[in-house]
């Protein structure tokens, strides 16, 4: 399913999908990453998400009929001709980073463990041997919606949510996984914590993320969450 409709009178979307594929979601930082080539002076804003790309453009320097067509061709490039690769080994540079799994930093893991009948060591192995791809970013600046999490250890979120979430938090939820890059309400499943700062204000990007860039997680001591910067969370609820 490929379509692009307005949403406003400077705004459209571009319909690729209908379900989280994380192949799709490499495509989709492609496209997204070539529309920006292409249209640099033409568009405000180019927002990528699990299946979908918005834009908003200047009225005055591209007409949507126009817009529409050229957007056509680009997605036309990677999705019918093939013209990139979609699978997540294609996407080049792996960022990764460094987690200390505990129930220090991460009070959920030991329950996480116990709803799949595994041990705490199984679960820190089956989630940081996989790489994961950003489907989306939102909720708050610099959180990155990391696809998939192995079914065996895939939990859903808490009934209740926490009021607060140190900045650095892994989590899961359901089949995706995410770092909390600050300090925010929560109800993702907590098994760790990130001590390298993810968000930046005064940067551009702000964020190392972008959708379609993969990541690893490398699990470290305690020590070396200390080392890095890390510091423990007393608020736990």
């Amino acid at each position: 399913m490929i379509d692009i409709q307005p949403v406003s009178e400077t705004g459209l979307i571009i319909l690729l999908g209908d379900h989280i594929d994380t192949q799709l979601a490499v495509k989709i930082g492609k496209v997204a990453d070539q529309i920006r080539k292409n249209f640099a002076s033409e568009l405000i804003e180019v927002i990528p998400s699990y299946t979908t790309i918005y834009i908003q453009y200047h009225p005055l320097k591209v007409d949507f009929v126009e817009l529409k067509k050229q957007l056509l061709s680009i997605v036309d490039s990677f999705f019918v001709r093939g013209n990139e690769g979609g699978s997540p080994s294609e996407k080049g540079k792996v960022i990764t980073l460094p987690v200390y799994y505990s129930q220090e930093v991460g009070p959920d893991l030991p329950e996480v463990a116990r709803l799949h009948n595994c041990t705490v060591d199984e679960i820190i192995h089956i989630h940081s041997q996989l790489i994961y791809v950003v489907c989306a970013i939102g909720f708050s600046p610099g959180f990155a919606f990391l696809g998939t999490v192995d079914p065996a250890i895939a939990t859903p979120r808490k009934i209740e949510p926490r009021k607060l979430l140190p900045a650095g938090s892994l989590g899961i939820a359901g089949q995706q996984t995410a770092v909390y890059p600050s300090d925010s309400p929560g109800g993702w499943q907590i098994i760790g914590n990130c001590p390298v700062p993810l968000v930046d204000f005064e940067k551009d990007p702000m964020s190392p993320f972008s959708v379609g860039h993969t990541v690893r997680f490398q699990p470290i001591s305690r020590d070396e969450f200390f080392e890095l910067g890390g510091t423990l969370w007393s608020h736990w609820k």
